[in-house]
């Protein structure tokens, strides 16, 4: 055997040892689904036919002992990453089964920051990746919501096509190249004391990436969060927390997934601050969310901050 391919063979195998006590799963340590996508009253499909528009601020900033991003093994990674989203969503006159039937869309914008350590032959290097561009749109075919007094029940498809950048061997990649559908149902209350509270669940099933070979595996994810609205001014203040759980429950698959079949999972909870503007003919929604992660295993860990604004009309 080749002395120079003998020492790669020898480097990669004791790299590999070394780092996969903390290998985490999905490659590049997270997936499609955001904790604080759906939560709070802001995030409920509309209950009256019009159009709403959507604007979110998304920033994450999160580390991973090692995994898989880009098709490189990378250790020690830390990630910024920032979205600017707008969307809307049209809600139809006629109902559906007895409920409001809405589409939409969301667009993202992303700006990525990675640094980690990555195999370069026997050994590691320190590499920085900084990437800004389009992110994988959410396309939302379907959602519906029935109202009944002061509950409303919610099933929503969220669809997340791979129209972002991406290039393989690289460690910032604005979209994932991959598609993930992710049915979601649930449950909220707006009770008259003005007090509400809400929560949603959903499996979101990935492809392959098809230039890595690497099939992440499937999420299920709660989420829920309660409030407690005071009138001030000419709106109401909303106070209160939102809470999740995101637990993968099948391991990565395919050929590029090498270091093996993982599953990993995360937890958080965090303080919700929301400002609503009622109107005669339209309605106004800010919001504040910060949810940090307290409980993770083989993932990217981090804080989630949500600024969120939606106006319908």
């Amino acid at each position: 055997m080749d002395v120079k391919l003998l020492v790669g063979v020898i480097g990669t195998a004791l790299v590999s040892a070394h780092y996969l006590p903390v290998v985490h799963a999905e490659e590049g340590g997270a997936g499609h689904y955001v904790p604080g996508a759906l939560a709070t009253l802001i995030d409920l499909p509309p209950t009256a036919p019009g159009m709403v528009f959507e604007t979110a601020y998304l920033n994450y900033e999160g580390e991973v002992g090692t995994t898989l991003a880009g098709g490189l093994l990378a250790a020690n990674l830390d990630a910024t990453s920032e979205a600017l989203l707008l969307g809307g969503f049209y809600t139809f006159e006629q109902q559906v089964m007895g409920a409001w039937y809405s589409t939409g869309v969301l667009v993202p914008y992303v700006d990525m920051d990675v640094t980690a350590s990555v195999q370069a032959g026997p050994g590691m290097v320190r590499r920085h990746d900084q990437e800004a561009g389009l992110g994988d749109i959410t396309l939302l075919p379907l959602m519906m919501a029935w109202k009944q007094d002061e509950w409303q029940f919610n099933a929503v498809l969220p669809i997340y096509a791979p129209t972002g950048e991406y290039k393989a061997g690289r460690l910032a990649n604005p979209g994932k190249n991959y598609w993930t559908f992710d049915p979601t149902v649930g449950v909220a209350y707006s009770g008259q004391n003005l007090w509400n509270w809400a929560v949603h669940t959903g499996f979101a099933i990935n492809t392959e990436n098809k230039d890595t070979d690497y099939k992440s595996g499937t999420v299920w994810h709660v989420e829920g969060s309660v409030q407690k609205l005071f009138p001030m001014g000419s709106g109401l203040l909303g106070v209160g927390l939102n809470a999740f759980h995101y637990d993968q429950i099948t391991g990565d698959s395919g050929k590029g997934a090498t270091l093996g079949s993982f599953k990993g999972s995360t937890s958080g909870v965090g303080p919700v601050l929301t400002y609503l503007l009622p109107g005669a003919n339209d309605n106004m929604v800010f919001e504040l969310r910060w949810l940090p992660e307290t409980s993770v295993s083989k993932r990217l860990e981090g804080d989630y901050i949500w600024g969120k604004f939606v106006y319908q009309f």
